[in-house]
């Protein structure tokens, strides 16, 4: 299984352990919500587990995605709060398909609100 693929396996399945193993120990995250990069596995699957708790709701689908080489970038869409959310994961590959890069953008502002209001909450409930 490539790396998307097992991505998106973890994204349906939100397990924490498929989530592990799919990150590179020099994995780095760069949220929209914090201004440096939150570098080591361990931070980065700390986001990515609060994200899909907060995110990934029954509206959460994605959009369109487009992968080259080691390259993915994934534009979803959701509800939250009545928010139409829309936003973009942009994902790098080591050669062994763990994810080593992850960046999300999100959009609309009021949207960045509720969700970092919703991600601090989720990211202090994980410690």
């Amino acid at each position: 299984m490539n790396g998307l693929n097992a991505w998106h396996e973890v994204v349906k399945s939100k397990s924490s352990d498929q989530l592990q193993q799919l990150v590179a120990d020099d994995a780095v995250f760069h949220s929209p919500l914090v201004h440096t990069p939150q570098a080591g596995k361990s931070l980065t699957v700390a986001y990515l587990t609060a994200a899909m708790h907060v995110l990934a709701n029954d509206s959460f689908h994605y959009v369109r995605e487009v992968s080259e080489g080691p390259h993915s970038i994934l534009e979803f869409a959701l509800e939250l709060e009545g928010i139409a959310v829309n936003g973009v994961d942009m994902i790098t590959w080591n050669d062994e398909g763990k994810i080593i890069d992850f960046k999300v953008m999100i959009r609309p502002y009021k949207a960045i609100e509720t969700v970092r209001t919703r991600m601090a909450a989720m990211l202090e409930a994980l410690k």
